[in-house]
């Protein structure tokens, strides 16, 4: 009678089977953290680029972009699509009809005809100009405004916001470019559940101590 000898996995090649399993894992998680670091690079540049182009556009028009109001005749744009001239960028940073009352949104209609920002340059209705203002690399909203978007931020002639950014992201993003603390600094956050970011008497402030992961967060810069 014959019996059947059963082979199984040695110790070495078991080893060598975890040494793999490890390496790839540690590839994977490798690889989502330089996506990570990408993201969070991105949102920087957005704050950083955008204070260049506004002070690119006041250097060479002598007008802040939005508010132009020789915009219109320069470029022969729709009527209504001037600025008033006041110098401040009017009307809330997430806006998105192209009024004279949004100059937030006419804006970057006027970076994109100076050749200063990329993107469409149709802003002939609402519709058009939600889908041609930019987004961050969430797909969050990005805009730009003089009126203060958080009652706890002080100062700065514009500022800028960014949203639905998870909590992770908010944090690294306001270290790369503040202090890291929600409520400090030239960089503030608040919680989506803490209701949008205008200060129009029924928002709330900035964020108080800690971002929380999981939870998206609006964050803005003053200039």
């Amino acid at each position: 009678m014959k019996t059947r000898n059963q082979s199984g996995f040695t110790l070495v090649e078991i080893a060598i089977v975890l040494v793999i399993i490890g390496l790839l894992l540690g590839g994977v998680l490798k690889g989502q953290e330089l996506i990570n670091s990408a993201k969070v690079k991105n949102m920087a540049n957005d704050f950083r680029n955008v204070q260049v182009m506004i002070y690119g556009y006041q250097d060479k028009f002598k007008k802040l972009p939005g508010d132009d109001n020789t915009a219109v005749a320069r470029w022969t744009l729709a009527a209504g699509h001037d600025g008033n001239g006041n110098g401040v960028i009017n009307g809330r940073w997430d806006a998105t009809a192209p009024t004279s009352a949004n100059e937030s949104v006419l804006l970057w209609e006027h970076l994109r005809r100076a050749n200063l920002a990329s993107g469409s340059t149709d802003f002939s209705s609402e519709a058009a100009a939600t889908a041609a203002l930019p987004t961050n690399s969430e797909g969050g909203k990005f805009g730009v405004s003089g009126e203060k978007p958080l009652t706890s931020m002080t100062g700065g002639t514009f500022y800028a916001c960014s949203d639905a950014i998870d909590g992770k992201f908010a944090q690294q993003l306001d270290l790369t470019l503040d202090d890291g603390k929600p409520g400090t600094g030239s960089v503030h956050a608040i919680a989506h559940a803490g209701g949008a970011t205008q200060a129009d008497g029924t928002k709330g402030a900035a964020a108080t101590d800690t971002y929380v992961d999981g939870t998206r967060y609006t964050v803005c810069m003053t200039y």
